[in-house]
């Protein structure tokens, strides 16, 4: 939904960036990396230490690079099949190592079980509602859209994540079963969008 409602917003600022970063001689495949990497890396790091406010803000600095590197691509004509394959790819990396995480800080670190399945649950949810998305597109369907895609996914999760490093109470709680739900209610909507586009 923040696809569809900020495409705009997003793309005056973006756009500009990923033109300089082009001229400055990066490539497109190179930041989907960069990003990758910074944000597996300051997740596993972070977040198991129970450092989730500074954790957050490095993650989610990284997780821009998503941003910029689908601007780069239309700046310097890079954009090919193998660069989506490569995005979608370490987009799923970068969902693994972030919620993975977390999951392990919630149960393993500060043991609360019921916040831990939660965020397990986020976990293999994400992964599901992105299968869907692929695989449906491999048969020549459409499943895109949903409440929570990847961007709304993040951001609920780490607001929760940055406000309990705070030390605001529940914030955390809340967000976690809150993307719980809207996870599960996205998967049910691409199903039915394949459902209906296979008539």
């Amino acid at each position: 939904m923040l696809n569809i409602f900020a495409r705009g917003s997003v793309s005056r600022i973006a756009d500009p960036l990923g033109a300089g970063l082009v001229r400055f001689g990066l490539s497109a495949n190179a930041v989907t990396f960069v990003g990758t990497v910074g944000s597996v890396c300051c997740a596993l790091w972070f977040f198991p230490r129970g450092q989730l406010f500074g954790g957050t803000l490095l993650v989610a600095a990284f997780l821009l690079c998503d941003l910029l590197d689908g601007a780069m691509a239309r700046a310097g004509g890079q954009a090919s099949r193998f660069g989506g394959v490569f995005d979608a790819t370490c987009d799923r990396i970068a969902d693994g190592g972030v919620l993975g995480a977390l999951v392990w800080w919630a149960l393993v670190v500060e043991p609360n079980p019921v916040r831990g399945a939660g965020l397990l649950a986020c976990l293999v949810l994400a992964q599901v509602i992105s299968y869907v998305k692929a695989r449906a597109e491999a048969n020549g369907l459409s499943a895109a859209g949903g409440v929570a895609e990847r961007a709304e996914r993040f951001l609920i999760v780490l607001t929760g994540t940055g406000l309990h490093g705070l030390g605001v109470p529940h914030v955390l709680d809340v967000a976690v079963w809150l993307l719980v739900a809207l996870s599960v209610l996205t998967v049910v909507q691409r199903l039915v969008a394949v459902h209906g586009g296979d008539r």
